[in-house]
């Protein structure tokens, strides 16, 4: 019910996007920090070596700059949204589903990348890209990016990995010999309908779908009755991290689509692993972004920062499976490692569709808006 609630939040703001902003000012230089700082952030990417000692990006910073870092974690774009409305927060880690709502929602202000000295050194393919930069002007800084994958249980797929997203989607005997039913997941949040259109785009081309975030009334239905057929299959929907990690330990969960972090926490004791199936996937561009009214904007500043430097980039990325947005990060990281990059994608940038808020007027004209995404996949959640 709690995810629901975000989602409805979530609903009523997107039914005002537009996509008319203006540019608020940007801080023109920095002062003293405050002393606090509080972030919005997905699982896993502000760590304080609290789970594992090795991993800890934020202990050093309070050090160096005085700066206390407290937490909200986030399960979903949504929730992020729906708390940046909300205030009282910092900064957030936002996806590209989310950053250009809160831009057009004035929750995030300008950011002023002469102050963060380490902005020459982001990834080209970042720096500018469409989900933090409107006219010109950047609302943050990139942090890392990674795909969707498909986990899947090794005992049961044995030497084969899955090919297909298929297995997901539609009801099969496993190579187990049992179904698929009842032992699959599927994510909790209304952007994961752009996943239909992705398996759609390859297996029903005749619907003509060229991009999973602009679909137009028959494409959607389309992806909506896939997403309706799944749901026979589905065990349980999944937003928390942690619970799916329990649910493929100990709930008979054998597939689902995932981020690396629960991958590679898993293989350390189960038998899971992960792959790109054919159709290709979905994906996040994370961006670090400044609220419109943040208490604590010289803190912020030296977080943003912080998060740039090759060390950081490279710990998160070794953490969560991601891909550093600092390609210096690739090289000389001891939790990385060498292949590191290689392994977690930095060579699949152009085979990821990485999320976007769905919008009303699109490449092809007209397109179905993400509140009514919001709404649909309520339904579809529900059972209608």
């Amino acid at each position: 019910m709690k995810s629901v609630l975000k989602t409805c939040t979530a609903l009523t703001m997107v039914a005002a996007f537009t996509a008319q902003v203006t540019a608020q000012e940007m801080l023109q230089s920095l002062g003293t920090g405050e002393g606090e700082l509080s972030i919005v952030a997905w699982a896993g990417y502000i760590e304080r070596g609290e789970t594992d000692p090795a991993f800890d990006w934020v202990t050093k910073f309070e050090a160096d700059t005085g700066c206390k870092v407290s937490v909200k974690t986030a399960a979903t774009s949504d929730e992020m949204v729906a708390l940046m409305n909300e205030g009282g927060f910092d900064l957030v880690t936002a996806s590209g589903d989310a950053s250009l709502r809160l831009v057009a929602g004035k929750r995030a202000q300008p950011i002023n990348s002469a102050l963060i000295p380490s902005w020459p050194t982001i990834d080209e393919r970042l720096q500018n890209a469409p989900w933090h930069t409107v006219d010109g002007v950047h609302y943050g800084t990139p942090y890392v990016w990674g795909a969707n994958v498909l986990m899947y249980n090794t005992e049961v797929f044995g030497d084969t990995p899955p090919a297909s997203w298929n297995v997901v989607f539609e009801e099969m005997t496993l190579p187990d010999g049992k179904s698929n039913a009842g032992r699959i997941q599927a994510y909790d949040g209304p952007i994961y309908i752009a996943d239909a259109a992705l398996y759609l785009m390859a297996h029903n081309p005749e619907l003509g779908i060229t991009d999973p975030y602009q679909l137009n009334e028959d494409q959607y239905k389309a992806a909506l009755d896939l997403l309706r057929q799944q749901r026979t299959l589905i065990g349980r929907y999944w937003h928390d991290a942690f619970i799916q990690i329990d649910d493929f330990k100990n709930e008979g969960v054998v597939a689902s689509g995932s981020w690396p972090f629960q991958v590679n926490i898993l293989k350390a004791d189960s038998p899971i692993d992960s792959v790109f199936p054919e159709e290709g996937v979905t994906g996040w561009a994370d961006t670090t972004m400044l609220h419109a009214d943040s208490r604590h904007p010289n803190c912020a500043y030296l977080w943003m920062e912080h998060s740039l430097s090759p060390k950081v980039q490279g710990d998160v990325s070794a953490w969560f499976g991601t891909v550093p947005s600092v390609p210096a990060a690739c090289e000389g990281n001891e939790l990385l490692g060498e292949e590191g990059c290689a392994t977690n994608g930095y060579d699949d940038f152009d085979k990821i569709r990485f999320w976007r808020t769905p919008v009303a007027q699109c490449e092809q004209g007209e397109c179905v808006p993400y509140y009514r995404w919001v709404s649909d996949y309520i339904g579809v959640i529900g059972g209608r």
